[in-house]
C-alpha cells in the first residue's frame, strides 16, 4: 500500500532513470493532457512530497501524480516490456534513451506549472521524508483537535504528510491506544513519541521495497497489528481484531492497547 516511505522510494528511482535527461517519449493517457507532448524538454528531478510525486520538467512544468491505493510508476530499460499490469491501466509514460517510466493506475495525474505546486501540495502538513520535517509543528498539527480520535488525525494529511493505513494502525499499537482513543485524551509526552515513531519508521523503511516495522527475524512478521486479523498479538498473544474507522480498516489489539473499542463490523 503506497505511504510516504512508498512515494519516496518510487521518486528516488524515478529520479536517477529520468533527472538530466531529455524526454524521447512522452505520452499522458488522461484526457485533460493527451494532447500535452513533452519531448525535447529536459527532466530536472523527481520530489516527492508526503504521498505526491512532482516530476519536474524545465520550461515550468511540473507532472504531479499521486498513487492512492493502486497506482505504480515502475521503471524499465528503454526498449524492454513493461510488465506493470495491462497496457490499459497506463496513465502516462516518460521515457529517454536509457530508460522509460511507466504510471500505472494513477488516479491524479496532472500537468501544472512548476510555479503553481503550492495549489496541489500547499495544503499538506510537515512532511516525515521531507527536508523541512519539523516534529514540533507535527505534534501541534496533530494535538489541535483534542476530540478528533488518533487513527482520523494520523491519516489527516494535513497533520503530517506521509501516514497511511497501515502506519496508522502500527502507530496506535506502538502507542498502546486504540485508533478510536480522542487525541486529547493521549498521556503527556505520547504525541510527541508518536511523531518520533513515525519519523523513525519511514526513515527505516525508505530505500525497501519490504516494509517492516516489527524487530523479529520470524518469516512473515514484518508487521504488528495491520492484516494480522485473528493472530495473535506480538505482546500478549490475544487475537488481534479488525474493525472501520471511518471509511478505512484498521487492526489493533484488544488487550494491548487501551481505549474505544469497535465491533468488527467490514463490508468489504
Amino acid at each position: 500500500m503506497p505511504e510516504g516511505d512508498t512515494v519516496w522510494y518510487a521518486a528516488h528511482r524515478l529520479d536517477e532513470a529520468l533527472a538530466g535527461r531529455v524526454l524521447t517519449r512522452s505520452d499522458l493517457r488522461v484526457p485533460r493532457f493527451a494532447t500535452a507532448d513533452l519531448t525535447g524538454r529536459r527532466v530536472l528531478d523527481v520530489t516527492p512530497r508526503g504521498k505526491h510525486l512532482l516530476t519536474r520538467i524545465e520550461g515550468g512544468l511540473t507532472l504531479h501524480s499521486h498513487l492512492r491505493m493502486e497506482g505504480s510508476w515502475r521503471v524499465y530499460a528503454t526498449g524492454e516490456r513493461p510488465r506493470g499490469g495491462p497496457a490499459h491501466q497506463i496513465r502516462a509514460i516518460l521515457g529517454n534513451t536509457e530508460f522509460t517510466a511507466y504510471g500505472y493506475r494513477l488516479p491524479v495525474l496532472e500537468l501544472i506549472r512548476t510555479a503553481e505546486e503550492p495549489k496541489a501540495v500547499g495544503h499538506l502538513g510537515p512532511d516525515l521524508l521531507g527536508p523541512d520535517w519539523d516534529p514540533a509543528e507535527a505534534v501541534r498539527r496533530l494535538a489541535a483537535d483534542p476530540a478528533r480520535t488518533l487513527g482520523e488525525a494520523l491519516l489527516d494529511q494535513r497533520n503530517l504528510a506521509g501516514i497511511g493505513n497501515v502506519y496508522k494502525s502500527e502507530l496506535a499499537f506502538l502507542a498502546g491506544v486504540t485508533p478510536w482513543l480522542p487525541v486529547g485524551e493521549l498521556a503527556e509526552g505520547v504525541p510527541e513519541r508518536l511523531v518520533a515513531t513515525a519519523h523513525r519508521l519511514l526513515e527505516a523503511n525508505k530505500d525497501r521495497p519490504d516494509r517492516r516495522t516489527t524487530t523479529t527475524r520470524r518469516g512473515g512478521e514484518r508487521l504488528y497489528v495491520y492484516g494480522r486479523e485473528g493472530r495473535p498479538c506480538p505482546r500478549c498473544g490475544s487475537a488481534i481484531r479488525k474493525a472501520e474507522l471511518g471509511d478505512r480498516v484498521t487492526y489493533w489489539c484488544p488487550a494491548c492497547q487501551k481505549g474505544a473499542q469497535r465491533e468488527e463490523r467490514v463490508t468489504r
